[in-house]
């Protein structure tokens, strides 16, 4: 009845304002009834996808400025480009280690059972509030690292941990595996102080990083008691596990679990001051490095006597009949352009068989480099670097040595028994990779089967070096063969048979940190911006060139200056160190090799260990004509125990942020392989070097000097011969 009066009225006089009325009142309806049964995000009100472009509260008390406020939403604005233009980025990089890629090099490593870290994706749908870091904490850690004192050329940014793995914001972090269990020492609390924001939807971990080293830690410490007791390497020697059937040294690098928290003890019959240089040449005290197979060794070898204390090598003795000169002279004259100490600067010495060698190149101002293998049970490479001259060991056997691409200028292995043909001439390619194009590769050898010259043969023409000489000497009736490398790609192409082949274009020939080696060729740079297009200048010039390959040139030559002032002006004569007892450096965390090329004039070698997560330097460390390795402090140095008379540490620690569990681990290492009486510098933040004092003077270290400016200060300690 209702419907049928309101259909008479709506056809009478003002039936049109009814029916317009009606409809005007069922819209309503139906809007009310459209928002209350509607999802908020149909709403009509704007929802925000991230609060990433609002800055974090200011600390009440605390003043912001106008253009500070702009310069907060520049960065955040920014920082907000950087995370998606990276994250796009990192989908498709492989990872290295758990992280990512460096820019300049990959370590990819080969170990197992590895965690590696899942790429980071961005969800714009998500807020992510909670996964963010402050961008005050941000500033305040970079303007912190602005103010160290050494020229910066690549500095390392804030880091951030993904599934308790780390990872540089600028993609330049890397980890290897890191290392399990606790160290035994009596630590009160942990050795991190940490904040740890975690976002819900992603699971992702942020590590606002407290001390280096906890300064409320005690320490108590023990001798170490393994199966080479005073010439323990931890990451060579079998120590775990072993029988009397096992082999004596790991056949790779193995480190343990956990690094030694142990103090290496001193010889049987004690430990006495090196003799000084140069007189160590031709003596040295056999105490310091008195070993049973070594013992054994000098009954077939004149090069090395035993007199009374002392072991004595004489001048111009050598394994090679008519004296180690006669042997350089020999070479020399079979390639007039391997001048010694002009041409010819960096070489590598393989086997450590014959150190008179190495001290004749040094007269002739060559560095010589001797490698010390794992099989070495004689330790020839100990006696090496008690006599002064730089060594390092390392297996050599399945990975790379801890050597760029194309570094040295020659390659030597005197009395050389390598089997370079086994396993496809994986051993002969690396040495390929690490030698110079346009190289000497110089091999003595005494009666080879036909066998063997055959293959090595076959197999130094498939990789198309070139037989510059073959003779063997009258005097010493020693086989002499100098090969050269190619200096350019065009002879690879003319080979009928493309084996070994070319390396991929996206595999780096610089990566060698527990990189398996490879049974391909690595193609000879060619573009100006690769290092190894061009030979180095002569020596001395080389020293203080900088080619066109190197980034920063500015920066180089301003570290230079920077390590020579502090050098002349502090070292030398601020620290009460007297340098004539100071013979093997180490410097820990090197550069441009600026603090090295600054102690040249004192009759020092330097070792320049560029840390395998800092910018890769190293191949310019080479290019000046000095040497160094890769290297992770997070693990043992390939070395002997009282090995140097000096390591430099130069805003080492500060640098390390969390990387390595054990920070503390790495002063015991300090501490084996520094010799007793020997010296450290570290240069670092207060708030480093407070709690890093007090773990040396725990080791009975005699701490001789330290100063502070500006939260900024220097150690200079001694270490002394007490063992607990």
């Amino acid at each position: 009845m209702a419907l049928a009066r309101f259909g008479r009225q709506v056809k009478r006089q003002h039936g049109v304002c009814v029916k317009m009325t009606a409809v005007a009142i069922l819209g309503l309806c139906f809007i009310f009834v459209w928002s209350m049964f509607s999802s908020p995000s149909t709403s009509v009100s704007v929802q925000r996808e991230s609060f990433d472009d609002i800055a974090e509260p200011v600390a009440s008390g605390t003043r912001v400025s106008k253009s500070m406020g702009n310069e907060l939403e520049k960065h955040d604005s920014n920082d907000h480009k950087k995370k998606v233009e990276s994250n796009l980025k990192k989908k498709d990089e492989k990872k290295v280690n758990g992280s990512l890629p460096l820019p300049a090099r990959e370590h990819k490593s080969g170990k197992k059972n590895e965690k590696h870290v899942p790429n980071r994706k961005k969800d714009n749908d998500k807020s992510q509030l909670s996964g963010e870091v402050s961008k005050e904490n941000q500033e305040n850690l970079k303007q912190e690292e602005s103010q160290d004192e050494e020229p910066k050329n690549e500095t390392e940014e804030e880091e951030v941990v993904v599934d308790d793995k780390e990872e540089g914001l600028d993609g330049e972090g890397e980890e290897k595996g890191e290392m399990e269990g606790d160290a035994d020492l009596g630590e009160s609390v942990d050795q991190e102080t940490e904040e740890v924001v975690e976002s819900e939807n992603e699971g992702k971990k942020i590590k606002i990083k407290g001390p280096v080293f906890d300064p409320k830690a005690h320490y108590s410490w023990k001798l170490c008691t393994t199966r080479s007791k005073h010439n323990y390497m931890p990451c060579i020697d079998v120590e775990s596990g072993f029988t009397r059937l096992q082999s004596y040294r790991h056949r790779e690098r193995t480190c343990p679990k956990v690094p030694p928290m142990c103090l290496v003890p001193l010889p049987h019959d004690g430990y006495d001051s090196p003799v000084r240089w140069p007189e160590s040449k031709l003596k040295i005290l056999y105490k310091n490095v008195a070993h049973p197979k070594l013992a054994a060794y000098m009954k077939n070898h004149n090069w090395l006597i035993k007199s009374e204390e002392y072991l004595m090598f004489p001048q111009n003795q050598s394994e090679f009949r008519g004296g180690v000169v006669h042997y350089l002279e020999s070479i020399e004259e079979m390639v007039p352009d391997i001048e010694w100490g002009k041409n010819i600067r960096v070489v590598l010495d393989i086997g450590c068989s014959d150190s008179g060698f190495v001290a004749s190149l040094l007269d002739k101002d060559v560095l010589a480099l001797s490698l010390g293998l794992k099989d070495d049970l004689v330790d020839l490479a100990q006696v090496s670097l008690e006599r002064g001259f730089a060594a390092v060991v390392s297996p050599f056997a399945r990975r790379r040595l801890p050597f760029p691409s194309g570094v040295f200028d020659a390659i030597h292995c005197g009395q050389c028994t390598m089997p370079w043909h086994f396993h496809e001439g994986k051993l002969l390619l690396e040495i390929n990779r690490i030698l110079r194009p346009g190289g000497y590769f110089i091999l003595s050898t005494k009666h080879d089967s036909i066998e063997a010259e055959e293959a090595m043969s076959s197999l130094t023409s498939s990789i198309c070096w070139n037989i510059l000489a073959h003779k063997t000497d009258d005097v010493s009736d020693v086989g002499v063969k100098i090969y050269q490398k190619p200096e350019s790609n065009d002879i690879y192409a003319l080979r009928r048979r493309k084996n070994p082949p070319l390396c991929k274009e996206h595999e780096n020939p610089d990566a060698a940190w527990y990189v398996p080696m490879k049974t391909c060729l690595h193609a000879i740079p060619s573009a100006i911006e690769q290092h190894g297009t061009e030979w180095p200048e002569l020596w001395p010039e080389r020293l203080e060139t900088y080619p066109d390959w190197l980034n920063n040139k500015e920066k180089a030559v301003d570290d230079t200056k920077h390590w020579k002032n502090i050098v002349d002006k502090s070292y030398l004569t601020g620290m009460g160190i007297d340098w004539s007892t100071i013979r093997n450096v180490m410097d820990m965390k090197a550069i441009y090799g600026g603090f090295a090329a600054a102690l040249l004039q004192q009759k020092i070698w330097v070792m320049n260990v560029v840390p395998i997560h800092a910018p890769d330097t190293l191949p310019f460390i080479f290019e000046r004509g000095l040497v160094g390795v890769y290297h992770d402090w997070c693990e043992p140095f390939g070395t002997y125990p009282r090995s140097y008379d000096l390591l430099h540490a130069d805003h080492f620690f500060s640098r390390l942020k969390n990387r390595c569990k054990h920070p503390v681990s790495i002063v015991v290492e300090m501490d084996r392989i520094l010799r007793p009486g020997g010296w450290v510098i570290v240069r670092d933040k207060v708030e480093i070097l407070d709690p890093l004092e007090a773990i040396l003077r725990s080791l009975h270290w005699e701490i001789r000097m330290t100063y502070s400016q500006n939260k900024e200060g220097i150690i200079c300690a001694q270490k002394t011969t007490w063992r607990p």
